[in-house]
């Protein structure tokens, strides 16, 4: 007998057929209905940092079916409900709204016309509007909407058929007919701008999953119709956090700290704590108290955030203060179950290559993670046009919960392991003072203000767009690139975290200078090490170094290096396809603020890592001269 359960991935009830998302299964389309559907066997989801950031009680997970219970176990998990409506059969041609009433157990829709009772195939076109309401569309009304005669014009029937025709390969030869009537219309032009309102077919308001309880939203967006599987169907909103453990904070009794405390420069310190003539201060007061410059970081920043109620790590509520703070100085946190880090190095002597050197004196700091766990939840979904934040111009932010406000949002947590490095501050901070660079990212950020999207970027971004940002997270692309290649795991698989904030002016926060490169697996086995060693040297240095190399090279150049603007909004510049961009479960912003220049530079402006690229680039020449 043929299974024909329908079985979704816990991960998945998130991205890509969470909440609204549509689903295709053995030739069967559905929509997951809101979190109203989700059974009460849930499991809950525990992630403070992130409920606090989204202003909800909790997290909730699809419960798990164990393999092979499916047919024993009474535990269900969301509700996905057939859509479109619209059937036809691809025998006869028949069409047929399908009800919910019509459904049956373990049963596929089948063609009750023909005998061989062939099985029911969706339609391929469906409508939106930016208000994110999804419904069929009204394939009577379009058909008899190129009625010709009286007969026609006054057809009440609901017999339709679905009809493919030789003569061209295109929308023109597929036809919605008539059966009684015989009135027809092609396909052609059913996606063009405004054409089913002019047909007097508005937006119900309305989503596929609510019943007649359901008070429909007044819509008066106009109603586009899409191809069911195309990718301005869906937008789901997903915000992820890494779980990180309180900092353990050294006591204030013990020696070290006292002899740090008792410093003649420590009220100097904490009285520029933020600013960079701290870092000179942190220096003499570790130097004179035998500690590191990290155990002195600590100690400010537990008395420098002391009265604050928010959380230890002040009062930002950007989750990135967080775990930069965590990586950055990794001896702060405690290892636990779920978070455990450790300091790692490039281990580059003096008697390295000069590329290697040029590398070590602008990489600060490398931190391995041997476990990670990262909890990442669906807010809502837009359609049509993707949520833009707080502005009117992007699709609208439908919730999780559709009849009232959210009080828990479905997660998932996952958990695996990592890489972050981090980058010497003063040498970036130098080079993001020459005038090319500040001129270069000037000119994207220009792009960026007048974009649609300014308002999600500029969270990720800070208030001001700084060349760093631009530059790391063009490296966390080409990392991750690189690394698909050396580490084991697919490119997909890995996920990219930018550390480049910008903070306002009076914040107190240190400056961000890091990339974390991650992968997360859906069970609590997490990941079986292959990034972990890639951290560790030698491996580490001669992937940086490969990355850098590459990233010079593109099939599509000079047309990509010389790019003044490029994919959605001109928000990239040296950066497409087939060098830099990653897939969409990849990069946190969409692929965009990515540019290769100011990673390697050229001729107008230099790269970070221009030097280390050119000491490379002779490197090899003279091995290839030979002795």
């Amino acid at each position: 007998m043929r299974d024909i359960r329908r079985k979704v991935r816990r991960t998945q009830t998130i991205v890509p057929f969470g909440v609204g998302g549509i689903i295709d299964l053995r030739g069967e389309s559905f929509v997951a209905a809101d979190t109203r559907s989700w059974a009460r066997t849930a499991e809950p989801v525990d992630s403070p940092r992130l409920a606090a950031k989204l202003r909800v009680d909790g997290f909730r997970s699809a419960p798990v079916i164990p393999a092979g219970k499916a047919a024993y176990t009474s535990r269900s998990g969301p509700t996905y409900v057939r859509f479109p409506k619209w059937l036809f059969c691809p025998v006869c041609r028949a069409m047929a709204f399908w009800r919910t009433s019509l459904e049956e157990k373990d049963r596929v829709p089948t063609c009750g016309r023909c005998p061989s009772r062939p099985k029911l195939a969706p339609m391929r076109f469906i409508q939106v509007c930016r208000a994110g309401h999804l419904a069929d569309i009204n394939w009577f009304r379009w058909a008899h909407s190129a009625s010709e005669g009286h007969d026609q014009r006054q057809c009440r029937s609901g017999r339709l058929r679905f009809l493919a025709t030789p003569d061209s390969s295109g929308l023109e030869a597929l036809h919605v007919v008539c059966e009684t009537c015989h009135a027809r219309r092609d396909l052609a032009g059913i996606s063009y701008k405004d054409v089913l309102r002019k047909l007097g077919m508005n937006c119900r308001g309305t989503h596929p999953w609510q019943d007649d309880t359901d008070e429909p939203d007044p819509c008066e967006e106009a109603p586009q119709a899409v191809q069911r599987g195309a990718a301005n169907v869906y937008f789901p909103v997903v915000h992820s956090a890494i779980d990180i453990p309180a900092p353990s904070s050294p006591s204030e009794h013990d020696p070290a700290t006292q002899a740090v405390v008792n410093s003649s420069f420590w009220l100097n310190y904490l009285s520029h704590y933020g600013s960079p003539i701290a870092d000179h201060f942190r220096a003499i007061i570790a130097a004179e108290s035998g500690v590191s410059e990290e155990f002195v970081e600590a100690i400010g920043r537990r008395t420098s955030d002391r009265g604050a109620p928010s959380s230890p790590f002040g009062s930002d509520e950007h989750l990135s203060i967080a775990e930069w703070a965590a990586f950055s100085n990794p001896e702060s946190v405690p290892a636990s179950k779920t978070f455990s880090v450790r300091r790692t190095r490039l281990d580059i002597d003096g008697t390295a290559p000069p590329s290697m050197l040029e590398l070590n004196r602008r990489v600060a700091s490398v931190v391995v993670a041997d476990r990670v766990r990262e909890v990442r939840a669906l807010e809502g979904f837009s359609r049509y046009e993707p949520h833009s934040g707080d502005n009117d111009e992007g699709g609208r932010l439908v919730s999780v919960d559709t009849a009232r406000r959210a009080k828990w949002l479905p997660a998932v947590e996952t958990y695996g392991e990592g890489i972050f490095v981090s980058l010497d501050e003063e040498r970036l901070r130098a080079w993001e003072r020459l005038e090319p660079v500040r001129l270069w990212t000037r000119r994207i950020e220009r792009d960026l203000d007048a974009s649609f999207k300014v308002d999600r970027l500029r969270d990720k971004s800070g208030p001001v767009l700084l060349p760093r940002f631009v530059m790391l997270h063009t490296l966390a692309h080409h990392f991750i690139r690189q690394l698909s290649y050396d580490s084991g795991y697919n490119a997909a698989s890995l996920r990219e975290r930018v550390y480049a904030r910008s903070h306002p002016t009076e914040s107190t926060y240190p400056p961000q200078t890091g990339v974390f490169i991650y992968t997360a697996a859906g069970d609590t086995e997490g990941t079986l090490g292959g990034l972990v060693r890639q951290g560790r040297p030698p491996y580490l240095a001669e992937t940086l170094i490969r990355l850098l190399e590459s990233a010079q090279w593109c099939s599509q150049d000079p047309l990509c290096a010389d790019s003044t603007g490029r994919s959605l909004a001109n928000l990239n510049r040296a950066a497409c396809h087939a060098c830099t961009l990653l897939p969409e479960t990849c990069c946190e912003i969409d692929n965009s603020l990515l540019d290769r220049t100011l990673l390697i530079g050229d001729s107008e402006v230099p790269g970070f890592f221009q030097e280390v690229l050119r000491a490379a680039m002779m490197e090899s020449a003279e091995a290839a001269e030979g002795p």
